[in-house]
């Protein structure tokens, strides 16, 4: 494979750690290019990280010739606005989740790629992560016997950036009609149909109790798997401490663990219980990126193509009643 030259669009605090640095060290990947509206940022960026090229325009980096596939990093909202660019310029993309504020402008991402045959990616990178790949484990080899149902509680509190009524696009109904449990939630609905199969059914409410600003922020949710697990989630963001728990619970034992922290995970079951400190990566993208290499070189079909992420799409507005 030759080198492939990467763009981002949308260099802001995601790609500092979290993912920019796993493309440059990617073997085979180049980081090429960035973008930013502020271009004395985008400069910035491109100095501290020795990125090449910079733009402040995103059709420029779009069109670049040296570009050879592109990575969206912006807020939900501009997703579609522009990863149907992209498609229109028939490049590879990796989209940052979730794939957009709503089913229906995901589908529409989808389809664009999709009638090109181009690679889409949404970075739900957890798919990729060692501490979940062991979960996969144990549930393939029947650790708990047969999964009945599962359940997760995320709790936090209301931030001070929250009470001080800034803008925060993460809780701007038009970028996130969810608040926060579009930018954290999607994580652990994606997750769940990556280890246990394809959600059929979902419900919700979801209501607003705090008055802090526009999006939700508080949700309940049952849904199903197409085995027939039974799924219930509840995500409060007003609440007095953090909390972060799952449990897979099957007919012989249960698997506890965190979405969002590397607390270790819990294996019960008649044997015992086994505990497992699996610390996730620096740069916590670098398992998922390594994997978009893999696929492009047809040694595996990567684990966040667009079809999941449209599911998960799908998920999230059948909860939040939008569809």
């Amino acid at each position: 494979m030759k080198s492939v030259r990467w763009g981002i669009i949308g260099c802001g605090d995601v790609t500092e750690i979290k993912s920019g640095p796993a493309y440059q060290n990617t073997e085979g990947f180049v980081l090429e290019a960035v973008m930013r509206r502020n271009l004395e940022k985008a400069k910035d960026y491109a100095h501290r990280h020795g990125v090449p090229k910079y733009y402040s325009d995103a059709d420029d980096l779009i069109a670049d010739a040296n570009v050879d596939a592109v990575y969206i990093a912006t807020p939900p909202d501009t997703h579609k606005y522009y990863g149907l660019k992209v498609a229109q310029m028939g490049k590879p993309c990796c989209i940052e989740k979730p794939m957009a504020p709503s089913y229906s402008d995901s589908l529409a991402i989808y389809k664009a790629f999709q009638e090109k045959d181009l690679p889409l990616f949404i970075a739900y990178y957890r798919r990729s992560l060692p501490r979940f790949d062991q979960i996969r484990v144990w549930l393939e080899k029947g650790a708990i016997g047969t999964v009945r149902s599962l359940k997760w509680q995320l709790l936090k509190p209301a931030s001070a950036l929250d009470h001080s009524r800034a803008y925060n696009w993460r809780t701007d109904v038009k970028v996130a009609p969810g608040g926060y449990f579009d930018d954290l939630a999607s994580h652990g609905l994606d997750l769940f149909c990556y280890l246990l199969g394809p959600i059929v059914e979902a419900k919700g409410v979801a209501v607003n109790q705090q008055g802090l600003y526009s999006g939700k922020d508080a949700v309940t949710a049952c849904w199903v798997h197409e085995n027939g697990i039974t799924g219930y989630g509840n995500w409060n963001f007003g609440s007095y401490g953090h909390e972060d728990s799952v449990e897979i619970i099957g007919d012989l034992g249960k698997i506890s663990f965190a979405i969002f922290h590397d607390k270790p995970l819990k294996l019960q079951n008649q044997q015992g219980t086994e505990t497992l400190e699996i610390d996730n990566p620096k740069h916590i993208q670098e398992h998922h990126v390594a994997r978009i290499k893999s696929h492009f070189l047809g040694e595996a079909i990567h684990p966040s193509l667009g079809s999941s992420g449209l599911h998960t799409s799908w998920v999230m507005d059948k909860i939040l009643g939008a569809i």
